[in-house]
């Protein structure tokens, strides 16, 4: 969402002047009063005299903003977030082709309905990659039947499965080491879950 102000804030039985951000996943306040609000803790917003009104938790918020910026932050605040699948482009007319086993419930929710058997007909790929062999067996696949654009899914911090060898699991670094070298290029990230994050690669044609 990515605005920022510096305003007189009121957080509960505090008040001053913070440096207040709306970020994706939370408000942040920094300064005399410091608080972090997840946007999934936050209700009853409403703009009232400048002021951006909201409860988080059992804490009331207040942010003087001025009315035509505090209405602006009320309208990202109430919008709905985007869904996993909409982040990650995954259309019923925008078929994947995925890779390896779709263990989360959530990343198989948004693939439902999405996903097609045949490689060459597919809009993209998604790749789940949670041991060293994944990777391979992702690169063993675009080298037989190259894929437009490629969702590589992986543990962050490169977190190993439960009872693999300790780095077993490919991290960021590795990916992107390896698809580069495939000649595809990384554009854009997305959170999956607590455990799993997602880069997109797409493919590179220098002569373009």
């Amino acid at each position: 969402m990515g605005r920022v102000a510096n305003c007189h804030c009121r957080a509960g039985p505090d008040s001053g002047t913070a440096k207040a951000l709306l970020e994706s996943n939370e408000v942040i306040l920094r300064g005399a009063i410091q608080r972090r609000y997840p946007l999934t803790s936050i209700a009853q917003i409403q703009v009232r005299g400048g002021e951006l009104q909201f409860q988080a938790g059992n804490e009331a918020v207040a942010l003087e903003l001025g009315a035509e910026e505090a209405a602006a932050w009320a309208r990202k605040l109430l919008k709905p977030p985007p869904s996993l699948a909409d982040k990650l482009g995954i259309r019923p007319d925008q078929p994947t082709f995925v890779l390896g086993q779709v263990q989360d419930p959530v990343l198989a929710s948004a693939l439902q309905g999405a996903v097609t058997s045949p490689a060459g007909q597919a809009r993209q790929w998604l790749a789940v990659l949670l041991k060293a062999s994944d990777l391979q067996d992702l690169l063993q696949a675009l080298q037989a039947t190259p894929a437009p654009a490629v969702w590589a899914v992986y543990r962050k911090g490169g977190r190993g499965e439960q009872g693999s060898a300790p780095g077993d699991a490919p991290g960021d670094a590795q990916v992107r080491e390896a698809l580069r070298a495939a000649g595809y290029r990384d554009h854009k990230t997305s959170a999956v879950s607590d455990t799993l994050t997602a880069t997109r690669y797409a493919r590179f044609n220098p002569a373009a």
